[in-house]
């Protein structure tokens, strides 16, 4: 007679093949779980750098230009042209400009005591511009009032080489409240328009 078998066993190599199966399914669970924990996450805002605009006075920014304003010396004998070197402020280089700024400083009068001017006090700058003609300096009234024919023609001589300053050889048309001036004070100076410093230093003696 033959002996009983007893209960079957399970083999070693079906329980480790077993094991690693549950290993990888709880593997893939928790896998797919932070996966979907990953796509329930609030979007993290970047924060982004802010953009400063340039204020409008920085657009345009107001450069510091030489120009040459003339006041007169006395020599003894005489009168004479002396330059001045003198920063104006233009946008760019803008020759209307520079030479706005130039008038504005030499209708203000000389701040050094050797220097003087026969231009009347408040005589104003109405406009000046460089046209294809040459350049036009717009003067007040005042500016035509008062004084000898020395005093004259020294006012004349300072607005036709302080116009002429960054173009030495241009022709210079000097009106008054926009009118074209062809005879200055009441000692009757005619003007023979357009000026250049030649045409003055021939013309005109101080």
């Amino acid at each position: 007679m033959k002996e009983q078998q007893g209960p079957n066993r399970i083999s070693p190599g079906i329980i480790a093949a077993v094991s690693a199966a549950v290993i990888a399914v709880t593997a893939g669970v928790a896998f797919f779980a932070s996966k979907s924990d990953d796509n329930n996450k609030a979007p993290v805002a970047i924060p982004v750098p802010e953009v400063v605009q340039p204020k409008p006075s920085e657009n345009r920014v107001a450069n510091e230009q030489n120009a040459e304003i003339f006041w007169l010396q006395d020599t003894g004998t005489g009168l004479k042209l002396v330059p001045q070197t003198v920063q104006v402020k233009a946008v760019g280089k803008s020759p209307n400009q520079v030479l706005e700024g130039a008038f504005q400083q030499l209708l203000a009068g000389p701040t050094e005591g050797t220097d003087s001017t026969t231009i009347p006090k408040g005589t104003k700058l109405l406009s000046v511009k460089e046209a294809s003609d040459g350049i036009h300096v717009n003067l007040s009234e005042e500016f035509s009032s008062g004084g000898g024919s020395s005093s004259m023609m020294g006012r004349v001589g300072q607005v036709v080489y302080t116009a002429t300053a960054l173009d030495k050889n241009a022709k210079v048309y000097i009106e008054v409240n926009g009118q074209p001036l062809e005879v200055l004070g009441g000692e009757g100076l005619e003007l023979e328009q357009p000026l250049t410093r030649e045409s003055f230093d021939k013309n005109y003696s101080l």
